[in-house]
C-alpha cells in the first residue's frame, strides 16, 4: 500500500501531545516541523500540500506518515546521525571542566586552553570546544574591591544623595587632580589613518616633563572648570578652590572631593571655616570612584592626552586646555543610575 494511502486517526493523547510539541517554545525545530506535518496528514490534507507549509519534500512527508504509523509520537524523534561516533565522552567533558575550576600548576596565574589539553591529553580545540559550552573563560579577570571606611554608608548615601537630589539655588561641584600627566614626544611624526591602515606611531619617545590638572565638573551641566599647576600640593589645590570661589560668587557650593592629604590640611581646614557657604563631601576611604570627575578623566585620557605627542609641557596644558574648552562648547552632564542601598550592598564589606 502506497504511503499516501495511510489514514492518520490521532487520538486524543496523541493529538494533545502533537500539538504541545508545534506550539512548545524549547522543542527541537525539526520535531516541531514533524508535528506540524502529522496534525496535518490527521485532518486528510494530501502530502503535496503538508510539503508546501511545512517545507519538506513529498519523498520526506511520506517517511514521516510511515514513521508514525509503525511508531507512533516517539517514531518523530530525531534518528542518530551518520558518520564516527564522537571520541569524547561525557567524563572527558567533566575532567576538563573540574580542572579548569581548580588552581592552575605552581609558576602559573591561569589555566590556558593548551595547559589544560596538554594535562588531559585532548586537542586543545576540543578543549576550547568543552569551556565555550560551560562558559568558562580563563583568560579573564575582573577586580572588585571593598571599602572599610567605618563611615562609609554614611558617606555614600550623602555624595550620592547630591548627585540623585542636589540641594535648590546650590552649586554641586566634582572636584579632583589628575596628577603626573607625561609630555611625551614621539620620536617620529604621527602617520595619518588610510583605507585598511590605522593610524601609526613611533613605540619610542622623549619625556619633556609633567604637569597636574586640577580641574571641577559641575554636576548639573557638565561643564569643567580646570586649571594645570606644575606641583601637587595642598598650596595648589586652596589656589584652585579659591578660583571655583570667586568663580561662584555668592553662590552656595557643594564640593564632591576624594581623601588626599592635601584636601584637609591645617590651611584648608582654615580657609572653609571662613567661607562658610562651601562644604566638602568626602566618599569613603577606598572608593574615590564615587567622584564623578573620576569619569571625565577617564575620556580627557582617551580622547586627548593618549595618543598625543607633546614637545614641551607648555604644549601639554595649552592642549589640555584646548579640550577642556571643546568640551564646554557641548557639556553633556553625566546621569547617575545607582541608588545608596545598590552601591552599599556591593562595596561594603560586612562583618564576618
Amino acid at each position: 500500500m502506497a504511503n499516501h494511502s495511510r489514514v492518520v486517526l490521532l487520538a486524543k493523547a496523541d493529538r494533545a501531545e502533537l500539538e504541545r510539541l508545534q506550539r512548545g517554545a524549547s522543542t527541537p525545530a525539526g520535531l516541531s516541523r514533524r508535528a506540524q506535518a502529522v496534525l496535518l496528514m490527521s485532518d486528510d490534507v494530501s502530502n503535496v500540500e503538508i510539503a508546501r507549509r511545512t517545507g519538506y519534500t513529498p519523498v520526506q512527508i511520506s517517511r514521516i506518515r510511515r514513521r508514525f504509523a509503525e511508531e507512533g509520537v516517539n517514531g518523530l524523534d530525531d534518528r542518530p546521525r551518520s558518520g564516527r561516533p564522537p571520541v569524547m565522552t561525557e567524563a572527558h567533558s567533566a575532567r576538563v571542566v573540574a580542572l579548569a575550576l581548580k588552581a592552575p600548576p605552581k609558576g602559573l596565574s591561569h589555566w590556558s586552553v593548551r595547559e589544560l589539553a596538554h594535562r588531559v591529553g585532548l586537542s586543545h580545540t576540543t578543549v576550547h570546544r568543552i569551556i565555550r559550552a560551560h562558559d568558562l573563560k580563563p583568560h579573564r579577570l575582573q577586580t572588585f574591591k571593598f571599602t572599610t571606611d567605618p563611615e562609609a554608608e554614611q558617606r555614600i548615601r550623602d555624595v550620592v544623595g547630591l548627585y540623585l537630589n542636589p540641594p535648590t539655588n546650590a552649586v554641586v561641584l566634582s572636584v579632583d587632580e589628575k596628577t603626573q600627566i607625561q609630555a611625551l614626544e614621539r620620536t617620529q611624526p604621527l602617520l595619518p589613518m588610510r583605507p585598511n591602515l590605522p593610524a601609526r606611531q613611533t613605540h619610542d619617545y622623549r619625556r619633556h616633563g609633567l604637569t597636574s590638572l586640577y580641574a571641577a565638573l559641575e554636576v548639573a551641566s557638565g561643564n569643567v572648570l580646570g586649571e594645570c599647576s606644575p606641583r601637587h600640593t595642598a598650596a595648589d589645590f586652596l589656589r584652585f578652590m579659591k578660583l571655583l570661589h570667586r568663580r561662584y560668587r555668592g553662590r552656595e557650593l557643594h564640593v564632591i572631593l576624594d581623601n588626599s592629604s592635601t584636601h584637609s590640611t591645617p590651611a584648608v581646614r582654615a580657609w572653609l571655616a571662613a567661607h562658610p557657604n562651601v562644604h566638602f563631601h568626602f566618599p569613603p576611604k577606598g572608593a574615590s570612584w564615587l567622584n564623578m570627575i573620576e569619569a571625565w578623566f577617564g575620556i580627557l585620557t582617551r580622547k586627548s592626552v593618549r595618543r598625543g605627542s607633546f614637545p614641551s609641557v607648555r604644549k601639554l596644558v595649552a592642549h589640555i586646555a584646548a579640550y577642556i574648552e571643546h568640551w564646554n562648547d557641548h557639556a553633556t552632564p553625566f546621569v547617575w543610575t545607582k541608588t545608596p542601598a545598590d552601591i552599599i550592598r556591593k562595596a561594603v564589606r560586612r562583618g564576618r
